[in-house]
This record gives structure tokens, C-alpha cells and sequence, in this order.
């Protein structure tokens, strides 16, 4: 796999992370925000909706700014004196239709005052065979951000929503994230070669590792959310793409083994901080080759 010396950042950039606010539990920017921020990363945070806690716990308030009002906000932090300090943008979880347009706005500026600067986008629209967002929502992520994106992380099933295709082996996924468009793709809930385990899937230039673990049933919400932070923080950092995969699916893996562990409901990251900075679990990684070779040609 080609080196990621293209999106290779020195350490210490701010990041702007662009998600929702829930004020129980570890999902959105709360899980991507300690998790950056602990990786030694000044975070810019956004919310895009605030919740008491994850609507999988049951029914809860949505407090969504204005459109307006979300709208001006973007585009101040688009003309802030301070936007050279910015080295990169994650985004994931949106709240209305409307704040995507405003967030490209934003990830423009970034890259006018920063052309180094990383977007990494986590298309947050379902999972498990359902959509959780409006169609509309659905298709400005897919439309509007996905082509920006220097890095996507999909799931498997939001890769199907993204690409129109049922995926149902890592040689397709391999083929859908190629032409998805962002150079580098994330897929979470791969195929794992290992019995009763599941995989993220690294795929660029149609050249793929696979990083896998163990099944863990029941998990709690959050696990993507802090895949991507962890992830782009070690890319920050200067880490290849192969081993940036590799630490990260061991740092989420060892979070969640824990707090299942501890019986918890949501991930115990401030129990769990050194996992982030130093996972000792044992991932399995391996290169697929893809039997159609590089369609670019």
C-alpha cells in the first residue's frame, strides 16, 4: 500500500470536529473530542445537536440549532483570523439537511488557508440494515462531503447506502471504496478472515488491509465516532496509514472490551485513557489482494 505521506500532518494542529453533543455517554464529539484532545490535539467543537443521551437508550429531546444561526456560526469560524492553526476537519453525525452546505463552506476555508489540512469524513446515516437520517440528509452527505473527503469511514452498510450496491464480500467493499472518491477509505464491520471476528478495512488505490478482532456482542454506541478521532490523530502524528489502522482498531478494541467488561452502557474512555495512547491488544492485520487488480488503468 502506498505510503500516506500526502496526508501527513505534523503533530499539534487543531482540529475542528463537526458532530453531535450528548450530555450522557461517549458518542459524537464527546467520544471524538477526548479522544483527540488526550492525544495531545486543541479540538474546535461543533455541535450539530444536542441530546441528553443516544436516542438507542430511548426517546430524547433534540435541541438543533437554527438554521441560520448554525449557518453564521460556520461561516465565522470560516473567516477566523485563527484557521491557519487548523490542520485538519472531522466530521460525523448531522442534525438537519442544512448544516451540511455551511460545514463544506467551512472545509474550504480550512483548505484555502491550510491546502495540507486533512478532511476526514464519518458518514454517519445508519447501521444494522437501517437509515437513520433523512433521505435529504443522506444525499448532501453523499453529494456534498464525501467528495471533499481526504478520508471517508464508513460502515459496511452506509458504504452500500453511498455506492448503490449490496456488498457482500471484502472484494467488493475493495471496489466500492476505490471509486467512492476520497483517496483513503475506512471500512468499519468488514468481513473478518477469522472466525467469529470482525474487521476495519483499509482501502487506497485498490490495495486494502484488513485489521480484526473479535466479536463483541451487544457493544455500546460510540465505537465509530472514536475510530475515526483516534484514527486521525494518529495520522496527525505522522503515523503510516497501515499502522495508524492497526493502533487504532487495538485502542477500540481494548475500550470496548473493557467496558463490556465493567458491564457499562456506554464506552468508559476516562477510565480507559491509556488505551488511547498505548493499546496492548492483539489485532490481527493482514493485505488483501483484490483479484481485479487497479481498475485505474
Amino acid at each position: 500500500m502506498p505510503p500516506a505521506n500526502s496526508i501527513q500532518q505534523s503533530d499539534r494542529s487543531a482540529v475542528i470536529s463537526v458532530s453531535s453533543h450528548v450530555v450522557r455517554g461517549t458518542v459524537g464529539n464527546r467520544a471524538a473530542v477526548f479522544a483527540l484532545e488526550t492525544l495531545g490535539f486543541p479540538v474546535w467543537s461543533v455541535p450539530t445537536v444536542t441530546l441528553p443521551w443516544h436516542p438507542g437508550h430511548g426517546p430524547a429531546t433534540r435541541i438543533v440549532p437554527p438554521d441560520d444561526e448554525y449557518a453564521a456560526l460556520m461561516d465565522d469560524l470560516a473567516g477566523s483570523p485563527w484557521l491557519g492553526e487548523v490542520g485538519a476537519i472531522l466530521t460525523g453525525y448531522f442534525g438537519a439537511e442544512d448544516q451540511i452546505a455551511p460545514t463544506a463552506r467551512l472545509v474550504e476555508a480550512v483548505r484555502r488557508a491550510n491546502p495540507q489540512a486533512i478532511y476526514i469524513c464519518d458518514p454517519v446515516i445508519g447501521d444494522g440494515g437501517r437509515l437513520y437520517q433523512p433521505q435529504a440528509t443522506l444525499e448532501a452527505i453523499r453529494d456534498r462531503l464525501i467528495p471533499l473527503a481526504d478520508i471517508a469511514t464508513p460502515n459496511r452498510y452506509e458504504l452500500e447506502f453511498l455506492c448503490g450496491l449490496e456488498l457482500s464480500d471484502n472484494a467488493h467493499l475493495i471496489e466500492a471504496a476505490s471509486t467512492l472518491g476520497p483517496p483513503s477509505v475506512i471500512v468499519t464491520s468488514a468481513f473478518a478472515m477469522l472466525r467469529g471476528g470482525i474487521g476495519n478495512l483499509l482501502v487506497r488505490d485498490f490495495q486494502a488491509m484488513l485489521a480484526e478482532h473479535r466479536v463483541i456482542e451487544n457493544p455500546p454506541h460510540g465505537l465509530g465516532d472514536l475510530t475515526a478521532a483516534v484514527y486521525l490523530a494518529r495520522i496527525l502524528a505522522g503515523v503510516s496509514e497501515e499502522k495508524a489502522l492497526q493502533t487504532t482498531t487495538a485502542t477500540v478494541f481494548e475500550i470496548l472490551a473493557r467496558t463490556t467488561k465493567r458491564g457499562a452502557d456506554e464506552l468508559t474512555l476516562e477510565t480507559d485513557s491509556d488505551s488511547l495512547r498505548h493499546p496492548m491488544a492483539m489485532v490481527q492485520t493482514r493485505r488483501l489482494a483484490y483479484p481485479g487488480g487497479d481498475r485505474r488503468a
